[in-house]
């Protein structure tokens, strides 16, 4: 089976630095699709960069919560622009973080909405990153004619999951899932329906479990994790494949381009 990656930051150095072994290294883990988020005005450039020059990389463009209070109106314009004439597949990654400190939070809120403001005003999806703020941001998200999308690295309950599953989106999940200690998000990804699952690797964070301190995550690392996720499910390699790729597809559209 192959696997796709949809959530990637193959533009941090510690991939970028050798990244044609990286994306080497994920084919020949089976990989076949890798997304890769920007999050902040400057590292914009380099993510259409890397994906332009690879064909099983695709971008999303957007601004992450941890750099919000350094947004400007100008950068908004901008990343309007640059999501219709770069053909971005989502706006991401966006969202609000509750642990970035109170102070932080109204401005992360209005980068935010303004960002979703920007979703629907162009019919993309989004790639949320909602770390305990995921109320709140579900509460934003249903303001909106949203196209739907993915919430990354999802740890919500499962009232959570079932209204943003309802909205049409799909919820992530990486390695913290090869963790026997996470309980809880062990616990969604093996009850959640599985036609609300799509898989990430967040590289090069969150690390699975049988990667050493000093390595960095990579998309290869995605084949293992899937197997993680077969045992917890209970279904083949072949079943889960077919159904996180259409998951992968209905949560971000322009992916069909890597089956035509």
């Amino acid at each position: 089976m192959t696997w796709i990656d949809t959530h990637c930051h193959l533009d941090q150095p510690v991939l970028s630095k050798d990244i044609q072994k990286v994306i080497k290294l994920s084919k020949e883990c089976n990989i076949e699709g890798i997304v890769v988020p920007s999050t902040c005005p400057s590292n914009i450039d380099e993510v259409i960069k890397i994906c332009n020059r690879f064909d099983m990389c695709f971008f999303a463009l957007g601004f992450h919560p941890f750099f919000a209070q350094n947004i400007s109106e100008d950068d908004l314009k901008k990343l309007s622009f640059l999501l219709i004439e770069h053909d971005a597949i989502a706006v991401g990654e966006i969202g609000l973080d509750k642990f970035s400190g109170e102070s932080q939070l109204n401005i992360q809120d209005e980068v935010f909405q303004a960002q979703l403001d920007l979703a629907e005003k162009h019919d993309l999806p989004i790639i949320v990153h909602a770390r305990g703020m995921i109320d709140r941001a579900t509460q934003l998200i249903r303001k909106r004619k949203i196209k739907g999308g993915i919430i990354h690295a999802f740890n919500g309950s499962f009232q959570q999951a079932d209204q943003l599953i309802k909205l049409g989106f799909k919820l992530g999940f990486g390695g913290v899932i090869s963790y026997e200690r996470a309980k809880h998000i062990r616990s969604l990804a093996q009850n959640l329906p599985l036609e609300s699952i799509v898989l990430e690797t967040d590289s090069p964070d969150m690390k699975p479990a049988w990667v050493e301190n000093e390595c960095p995550n990579e998309p290869a690392q995605l084949e293992k994790i899937s197997q993680v996720l077969c045992h917890l499910r209970g279904v083949d390699a072949r079943e889960l494949g077919g159904i996180l790729k259409q998951n992968t597809i209905e949560a971000l559209p322009k992916l069909s381009k890597l089956y035509t």
